[in-house]
């Protein structure tokens, strides 16, 4: 299964897309850490990896402004921290 067959499974997901083709890995992985329950997200680590996935969340919460919700970015810092 690829990332886009996942997120294809999960429209309500990223509900604010029309073409779920389109969609980049980067805004996959922040809906699904943002919005996914934990089976979601680690469907999405098992076919991205964690230390990609690790990579991306740094990336974006490193950023000036983010979309990450307080408490979903310090628990995924802490989540990645001990695994990846």
């Amino acid at each position: 299964m690829t990332i886009k067959d996942f997120i294809k499974k999960r429209p309500y997901l990223v509900w604010y897309v029309e073409d779920l083709s389109s969609i980049s890995e980067e805004a996959i992985v922040e809906a699904v850490l943002n919005y996914g329950n934990f089976d979601d997200v680690q469907e999405m680590i098992g076919i991205l990896k964690i230390k990609k996935v690790a990579r991306i969340f740094q990336k974006q919460i490193n950023r000036k402004r983010n979309n990450y919700n307080p408490k979903i970015k310090n628990y995924f810092k802490l989540y990645f921290k001990k695994y990846a």
